[in-house]
């Protein structure tokens, strides 16, 4: 989702991408690419061999943890580096994005003690999020593509819920996670 979300936001709010070269805004999408998805995947895939999860499913909270630290790893990480970069460079929406992104899974994982909240909803609030945020930082009027955004969140949420893979609840959870996160990334860099 940062990668999908980061070149969403690269056409939504072009203007705040104006002066980056599009060769370092295509080594930006590379560089969040294998941080964010490669990485994470990888060390995802060799878990199952190594014996840390019995299922890519991962169908307990407590099979989990070891694929959120890793991924809350990488996301740190990803997050740092741009956040790292002098502000006239990187905009800010997507600062805000990263660290939400990192901060999310950070709470997913202290959550994940307690319950198996979803982390596809979580994704998708963390979508929600960053648009609303776009919607209060852009002049553009945004709202066609937030009622886009609230349509596949809500797709994905009904999905979780038909395939029995969480209760009510830990769907909402996830949602309001997600949302969350964006707007206290935005609020913390602002």
């Amino acid at each position: 989702m940062p990668l999908i979300m980061a070149v969403v936001l690269s056409k939504l709010s072009s203007n705040s991408f104006t002066g980056v070269p599009p060769k370092q805004l295509g080594l930006w999408f590379i560089s969040i690419a294998s941080t964010a998805v490669f990485f994470p995947l990888f060390s995802i895939l060799l878990m199952k061999p190594l014996g840390f999860i019995t299922s890519y499913h991962m169908p307990t909270a407590r099979e989990r943890t070891i694929p959120l630290m890793v991924t809350m790893i990488f996301y740190f990480w990803v997050s740092h580096v741009f956040n790292s970069i002098p502000d006239v460079t990187v905009a800010l929406i997507l600062k805000v994005l990263l660290l939400g992104n990192f901060w999310g899974v950070v709470v997913l994982f202290l959550i994940n003690i307690f319950t198996k909240v979803s982390m596809h909803t979580a994704a998708a609030g963390g979508m929600v999020g960053i648009l609303i945020v776009l919607m209060i930082m852009s002049p553009v009027d945004m709202v066609i593509p937030f009622f886009i955004a609230l349509v596949i969140a809500g797709i994905i949420g009904t999905a979780r819920l038909i395939l029995g893979a969480h209760q009510r609840g830990d769907v909402w959870l996830g949602y309001i996670v997600g949302i969350v996160v964006q707007l206290a990334a935005y609020i913390y860099m602002k």
